[in-house]
């Protein structure tokens, strides 16, 4: 069975790199994004990840906007979102970007966390497709 995919959305080049490194080496296959218009040229290639981790506040292009387009395409509507944000005051906002309820963890945020959401979320994702 080839590796999950995991699309990491992160500004923070310390946090995307230790994202990656830590889902790399508990065997995901990992693409990282500098901010949300490079992770939506990323969505634009083949194939799509099974999940998506996304920051909220970024340049050029923010969650929120990444999150609305990500929406409005069938082929990437379906790929699960974590939201990552050091603000957790934007939990309530976040949960009005769609038809659910997206996990949200506060940054800064336990690697331990991270990875067991990440299988949490997936193993959701195969059993309700």
């Amino acid at each position: 069975m080839a590796a999950q995919r995991i699309l990491v959305v992160e500004d923070d080049a310390a946090i995307r790199e230790v994202l990656t490194e830590i889902l790399e080496l508990d065997g995901y296959e990992v693409e990282a994004a500098s901010n949300g218009e490079e992770g939506l040229q990323s969505l634009a290639k083949r194939p799509l990840p099974n999940l998506i981790l996304l920051d909220l506040m970024m340049p050029v292009k923010d969650g929120f906007a990444f999150r609305s387009e990500q929406l409005a395409n069938p082929q990437w509507s379906k790929i699960p979102v974590i939201v990552l944000s050091a603000n957790a005051n934007l939990e309530l906002r976040i949960n009005q970007m769609g038809d659910q309820k997206l996990p949200f963890l506060k940054k800064p945020v336990d690697l331990d966390v991270i990875l067991g959401s990440v299988k949490s979320v997936l193993t959701e994702a195969l059993v309700t497709t």
